[in-house]
């Protein structure tokens, strides 16, 4: 496993992050985007969905809760020195990687030009002993990977995306993911997990106990942490493509 810090890019980099939920970007690789904006790296977050479903109030509908959610979002964005934040409006909890959303995607891509694109591992059905990992989360991260290579790159690709809408193919230099099955690189994120942790918090519909969320995320240290230098890593599977 290689550690890095910085990450080696002798430029600032204009990073886009492309996820199914709000919340996902802060607990998938909050303490990084902060890390990022903070080394002077542009970060802008797509969300395929405003998280309409999230829910277990029967009094509340997927309007409010997608309003709700929205504004959690970037509230949680803001604290991580991210501005830009859209969404696609595609229904929670039905995101399919089919060729609609492929495309959707792709016209993104196209129209941000990252250098950097961050989504989350599709591979990953489960997570840890007791939980199933969210099928949207899973169709979101193969949409992009998708989405990334080869259709944003080559023009025949969504060919109307080129002659109706005038959007050139981009080929993206990184694709970096999230939660990864097969790790290869971890970033030491230990100077940020406090503003991680306070990004999630503004994720109030999501959070049924507060206190418990932060003592979990304060267990998350690595090998070698002590409780007076305690550290903390995020990793990713980290694709770097040839140009």
């Amino acid at each position: 496993m290689e550690l890095i810090q910085p990450e080696n890019w002798a430029t600032p980099q204009r990073i886009c992050v492309i996820l199914a939920h709000p919340d996902d970007p802060e607990f998938f690789c909050g303490a990084s985007i902060a890390r990022w904006v903070e080394y002077g790296h542009k970060v802008v977050y797509y969300l395929l969905t405003c998280g309409d479903k999230g829910t277990k109030d029967q009094r509340m509908s997927g309007r409010e809760l997608c309003k709700l959610r929205q504004q959690e979002q970037k509230q949680a964005a803001k604290l991580l020195g991210v501005d830009e934040v859209y969404f696609l409006q595609y229904p929670d909890g039905y995101l399919v990687p089919d060729l609609e959303l492929r495309k959707a995607v792709t016209r993104v891509i196209r129209q941000v030009k990252p250098d950097v694109l961050v989504t989350c591992d599709p591979q990953n059905l489960f997570i840890g002993e007791d939980r199933i990992n969210h099928p949207d989360h899973r169709a979101a991260g193969q949409v992009v990977i998708d989405a990334t290579f080869p259709a944003a790159r080559d023009h025949l690709y969504f060919p109307e995306l080129l002659s109706e809408e005038k959007l050139e193919p981009h080929l993206v230099k990184e694709l970096w993911v999230s939660l990864p099955a097969q790790p290869n690189i971890e970033i030491d994120v230990t100077d940020y997990w406090d503003r991680k942790i306070q990004a999630i918090l503004q994720h109030k519909s999501q959070i049924a106990n507060p206190t418990e969320l932060i003592e979990r995320m304060k267990k998350r240290v690595v090998e070698g942490s002590t409780l007076e230098h305690p550290r903390y890593v995020e990793f990713f599977r980290r694709v770097q493509f040839q140009t």
